[in-house]
């Protein structure tokens, strides 16, 4: 056998090892692995050098917005449908006099989690509820046109949706409106009732919801969350949920009062998937909500009820779903108000152990219309860039990107709107309406 010299070894081991090291960096499994890791050190860092939760916005035009009723807002979900399909499940609609069982339970539901996937709460949810209703599709179909992420060719198709850090809601409606044979809207101001009216006929619920929990910090940070409701029970008073990010997450019991707390920071918004031949059922069920501006008025009522004695981070979610109801009835003016108070609340927050909830407009975009619509574009940008660059380790939320390339060109910045644009296509493809005003500028939708 050939004898390496003593002098050689060493140097010859270092190149091996480098050999191998490079040699695992091109194993697109392991790179994941590595590079996970390095992307969540490097978040830890970011975030321990600059807390985003001391992130504060301040609004610089207060007071100072403009009656601006624009007709090209966009239009929020119609209910959908003439598509022909086979129903999965059938129901009879319970009279309005006929009291409601204490308990539902749905039968038939298949579990799907978001593990081992980014921001996935989403297409997880989603695909339960398509898949109850006999789509076939799995959470990575939905997660392809919902969140396809970073337009890098170079990237896997998990590390590209990566820097997606949630799908709106209604990304979720159009994808079963444009891509399956089932219907789907959403709508704020639901309530446990009618949650109880939908699952006792048969038809589950998706929903938004905050909830805390501690970082690796120490301190306990609120996020969003979509859950998939499946059933309750009144002598225990708890809805029974799917939740795609416990382990394990199925069949979760959750407290009314638990649920109604978190869900109320989303306004109580609920969608609903079905079939062509439920829409008469959903249309009766949902009653008075089904109309758009109706169902603005109820939430809106609901969150003045709310702000009512209310301190703190309770004040907060009151006063912004105040705003968010005046915005879906494009009562601009109204609503720019209801958000000032809002982030006047969130910059006076104590310092303690619940961080401020700065993933807030990670979730919720509705203050960038208020004040785009009431021409205080200085304060749409101020806002984006506080949550750009300050409540994230990477500038990648593409509606932040978007609305404040449109206040970049309301203000005569061409250059720094065009640019925006290209950021929000790069970070989603799929964004229309960016790829719609680029067009209109006739400018490259890529930089």
């Amino acid at each position: 056998m050939y004898n390496i010299p003593e002098k050689l070894r060493k140097p010859l081991l270092i190149l091996a090892i480098l050999f191998l090291v490079l040699l695992a960096l091109n194993l697109p499994t392991l790179w994941s692995k590595i590079s996970n890791r390095i992307d969540t050190f490097r978040t830890q860092v970011t975030y321990l050098i600059d807390p985003p939760d001391q992130a504060v916005f301040i609004p610089a035009q207060a007071g100072t917005q403009i009656a601006n009723q624009v007709t090209s807002t966009p239009k929020a979900t119609q209910l959908p449908g003439n598509a022909s399909i086979t129903p999965a499940k059938t129901a009879t609609v319970l009279p309005a006099t006929t009291p409601l069982p204490t308990s539902a339970i749905l039968s038939g539901v298949v579990y799907v989690d978001q593990h081992n996937r980014w921001n996935y709460c989403g297409p997880a949810n989603l695909t339960m509820a398509l898949n109850f209703w006999g789509w076939e599709g799995n959470r990575d179909d939905v997660a392809k046109i919902v969140k396809p992420g970073e337009n890098d060719p170079k990237l896997d198709f998990i590390q590209r949706g990566k820097a997606d850090k949630n799908v709106m809601p209604y990304e979720m409606v159009d994808f079963v409106n444009n891509e399956t044979d089932l219907n789907a809207f959403q709508r704020y101001g639901g309530s446990a009732d009618l949650l109880k009216k939908f699952l006792s006929n048969g038809i589950p619920v998706v929903i938004e919801k905050g909830y805390y929990e501690r970082d690796y910090t120490g301190k306990t940070t609120w996020m969003g969350h979509y859950l998939f409701v499946t059933g309750y029970d009144d002598s225990q008073g708890v809805f029974i949920v799917q939740d795609a990010y416990l382990k394990p997450g199925q069949n979760v019991q959750v407290k009314y009062a638990d649920f109604d707390e978190g869900w109320r920071s989303f306004n109580y918004l609920f969608m609903l998937v079905y079939p062509n031949d439920k829409q008469s059922i959903v249309k009766d069920l949902a009653g008075e909500l089904i109309d758009l501006d109706t169902s603005a008025r109820v939430s809106l009522a609901r969150a003045q009820n709310d702000v009512v004695g209310a301190t703190g981070m309770d004040a907060f979610f009151a006063w912004f779903n105040i705003g968010t109801s005046h915005v879906q009835l494009a009562e601009y003016n109204d609503a720019a108000t209801a958000f000032d108070k809002a982030f006047q609340i969130y910059a006076l927050l104590d310092e303690s152990d619940v961080q401020r909830p700065y993933r807030m407009m990670w979730y919720q975009t509705a203050p960038y219309k208020a004040y785009y619509y009431t021409q205080r574009y200085q304060d749409v940008i101020v806002l984006a860039n506080t949550t750009l660059n300050e409540t994230l380790d990477k500038p990648t939320l593409e509606e932040s990107l978007y609305w404040r390339a449109m206040a970049e060109i309301a203000i005569g910045d061409r250059y720094a709107g065009v640019s925006d644009l290209q950021k929000a296509v790069y970070y989603n493809p799929n964004m229309t309406i960016a790829i719609n005003q680029l067009l209109e500028l006739n400018a490259s939708t890529v930089p």
